[in-house]
This record gives structure tokens, sequence and C-alpha cells, in this order.
């Protein structure tokens, strides 16, 4: 391998971005091409990653180039490669402010530069010539905003065709929904198979200036509950009741221009017995990696089963796919959804298929039951918690639903055999990653599969 491939491959898998950790790698190779070569350079590679198992992964990584080391980048600092006089020192390029603002550049001139394209969508002025700062919490992504007017997403692992980020954010332009931030351009890149599509390499999006996450606040106000021994959810000052009915209105307001301006169509019997299958085939999965969920297995099994025998009626259509409390801002005007992407984890393909709103739901249901119970991880022997934490969730799911009721015209019921389903295989898919990821957190989705399987 070359200096810089060694480097990369060393460098990589301590990246929160990288989803290949832990896993054993059979190879690894890159190529990359120069976006500018001012001081200093920026230059985009495609790492490609081969695993033991035969699955193999492409990633994407800027990097910018000094010809001396930046003790102020030292946090960024990918490694350096002896040159022909010298050293070049290479720096993670979405962490170096200098090397931030060709993206905005390029995609004000629709440039074609290499491989890759610029595609600007016309709609507003994109900000030239500003340095973007990094967003530090962000994982499978690596997000810039631009002053206060635009933020640019990179989606590191590529996979050919159009992001469904960028997909729907486009397709709702038409709508004019007021939850949701304007597309202003994307960026693909060539497949080096000229049958592939372009893989997307980025998004850029009005940035949202001023506005709350959706998780800070409901955490606020389930911390404001602890505080007060003495009163329910319903009488504390940080009620977030009201907040979660709005929630469930703007989600059902987009789910509604989803389907006026992208296909749909009525689910047949296949979907509900192969939706029920790929439930219980992770389940399978999961019990492998989270004993503890086998002594549930019967009662899960008996869920999905009903989902795959229920009547219910349901239209497919494309969904947000991995909706949750962290994916949503408040604003002085309302809520606004972000990240239509789905489980970055999922093949490109099957985050692009019609499926149904309940799986919005249920994730949304989910996160407010996190939302209730991550504090109870600090103190997981006090009954006290444990009830007011029940009562907050409870509060708020049922709010939720009634948003979503009144603005999407269709019930929501708590005791549907498919949206029990959709929060039962959301919960197996919490336990596994709690189980890898943080353990002590494990007791939070597992006490909502035992909650689910014996209501």
């Amino acid at each position: 391998m070359s200096a810089l491939t060694d480097i990369l491959a060393d460098w990589m898998p301590h990246q929160r971005w990288f989803g290949g950790k832990g896993r054993q790698w059979s190879g690894v190779t890159q190529e990359g091409f120069f976006l500018d070569k001012s001081h200093p350079a920026l230059s985009v590679h495609r790492v490609y990653v081969s695993y033991a198992d035969g699955a193999s992964e492409t990633y994407l990584v800027p990097l910018a180039w000094r010809d001396a080391p930046a003790d102020e980048l030292s946090t960024a600092f990918v490694g350096a490669v002896p040159a022909t006089e010298g050293t070049n020192y290479a720096y993670d390029a979405m962490r170096d402010r200098e090397s931030t603002v060709p993206w905005l550049t390029h995609l004000v001139a629709s440039a074609t530069v290499g491989p890759m394209h610029f595609h600007p969508a016309g709609v507003a002025a994109i900000p030239e010539g500003v340095p973007g700062d990094v967003i530090s919490t962000e994982q499978s992504n690596t997000s810039l905003v631009y002053g206060e007017s635009a933020i640019l997403k990179l989606f590191r692992r590529l996979e050919p065709g159009l992001n469904p980020d960028v997909e729907i954010h486009d397709a709702l332009r038409s709508t004019g929904n007021p939850h949701i931030a304007p597309l202003l351009g994307y960026i693909v890149i060539d497949d080096p198979d000229p049958a592939r599509e372009p893989a997307t390499v980025a998004m850029v999006q009005a940035f949202v200036p001023n506005a709350s996450d959706g998780w800070r606040l409901a955490t606020s106000s389930v911390r404001d509950l602890y505080a007060e021994g003495d009163l329910h959810a319903d009488e504390v000052g940080g009620d977030f009741a009201g907040e979660s009915e709005r929630l469930g209105e703007a989600t059902a307001s987009v789910h509604a221009d989803l389907a006026r301006v992208l296909p749909t169509e009525p689910a047949d019997r296949d979907w509900y017995t192969t939706v029920a299958e790929q439930m219980t085939a992770r389940l399978e999965a999961a019990i492998g990696v989270v004993p503890d969920l086998a002594p549930h297995g019967d009662a899960l099994r008996a869920l999905y089963a009903a989902a795959a025998a229920s009547e219910e009626p349901v239209v497919r259509q494309r969904v947000h796919g991995d909706l949750h409390l962290g994916q949503v801002l408040r604003t002085a005007t309302g809520w606004i959804v972000l990240d239509f992407e789905g489980e970055p984890a999922r093949p490109l393909a099957a985050r692009r298929e019609l499926d149904t709103p309940l799986r919005d739901v249920a994730g949304m249901l989910r996160s407010f039951d996190y939302a209730a119970r991550h504090m109870l991880v600090e103190q997981p022997g006090d009954p006290q918690r444990a009830y007011r934490a029940q009562e907050w969730a409870d509060r708020n799911r049922q709010a939720f639903r009634a948003g979503y009721a009144a603005a999407g015209g269709v019930e929501l019921d708590a005791g549907s055999p498919l949206l029990r389903a959709f929060e039962a295989d959301k919960a197996v898919y919490e336990c596994v990653y709690e189980a890898r990821n943080r353990p002590h957190w494990l007791m939070i989705p597992l006490q909502s599969v035992s909650r689910l399987t014996s209501d």
C-alpha cells in the first residue's frame, strides 16, 4: 500500500463516522484528486475498504495539505507523507476552516472538478468566501455551518444513486412545506464503473439559526419533572405535551406532502408478510447479540405475526425512515424535520423504497420513551423516578399521536398491531445498538420490549 493508504487505514477506524468498527479488514485502497490547489491544498479521496466477510464499503475523505505542522489543528491531524522536498502534512479538511471555502465556491459556479459535479438548486443565494464550522455531534456524516445561512452535510459512506435526503428535499420544494429547510444544492461524484449511477457526496440546505434540538428540549422537560417531587407531568412548568402535539402535526404535514409529490401504492398482503418476516429475522439475529432478549422472543414473534395478519389499510409512500427527537428542530415558528436519508447503515436502495408512515411514528414514540428514561440509567432502582418517567412518556406519546391524527386525518390507535410491531422492531434494534455501544443504557430498550410484550 502507498504511504497515504497506510495512514488512512490507521486513521479511519477511530472516526465517529466510520461504520466498520470491530470488523476485520481484508484490504484497503484509495484514489483521490485535488478540489483546490491553493494553500492549504484540498484533495478528495475515495477509500475502498474490503472486509473479511466479503463485504465492502466506500468512504469519502477530504484532506487539507500543509507543508508544515499546524499546531492549532492537532486534533484534526491525519498523518505525514514524505514529499520530493520535505514532508506534506494531511489534516481532516472538514475541520480545517481554511479548506472549507471551495465547496460552496464550486457549487455557486455549477462546477465540475474531476469526477465531481456541483448542482445548485437556484432557489436562494449560497454564501461564497465564507469558511464553514464543523458540527462535532454528527456521527455517520459530517456537517459544516457557513455563517447563519447555509449548512453542508457530507455523506461519508458512498453508494451509487441519489441520496434520499437530497431526493426528498428536492421533491418537497414545490410544496412550500414549512416544516423542512430548503435545499440549496447538492454534489455528486461519478462512479469508477460508468454503468453505475453517480454517488451523492454532499447536500447544502438553508441553515436554521436560533433553533433548539428536539432531544434537548424533551430531556429538559424530563429534568423539570424529576425536580418536582410532588407534581404530575401536566402540572410542571416545563410540560412538553403541547410541543409533542405540534410535532405530531408537523410530521403528518410532511407525510401528506410526500404522498402528494412522490409515488404511493396500496400495500398488498405480501407486504404485510414480508414486513413481519424481516422483523422476525432481525429479532433472531439480535438474540445472538443480546441474550437478554431471548425470554421475550415468543411474545415478540407473536406481535410480528399479528402485524402480518393485520387488516389495517396501508398506503405505502416515501417516509423519513429514521425519525426521532434528534432529527427535529424547534424554531420560533414551529418544528423543522431534518435528515431524510433514513438509517445510514441500510443499503441506499432499501432506504428509497416505499414504506408506511407508521415506521416514522413508531420511531418518534420510541424517542419519547428514551427521553423519559435516559436519566434512570443513573438511578435504576428508584421506583418514584421510574413511575414519573412512564407518566411523562405516556403523556407525550399520546400528545404526539393526537397531533398527528388531527393534522393527518388518520387515527393512531396505540393498540394497532402494526404500530406495536414497528415499535417493538425499533426497540430490538436499540437493544443491539446499546449492547454494542452503551451497555449501561441497555435497560432502556429492554424495559420497553417488556412493556410492549406484556400490554
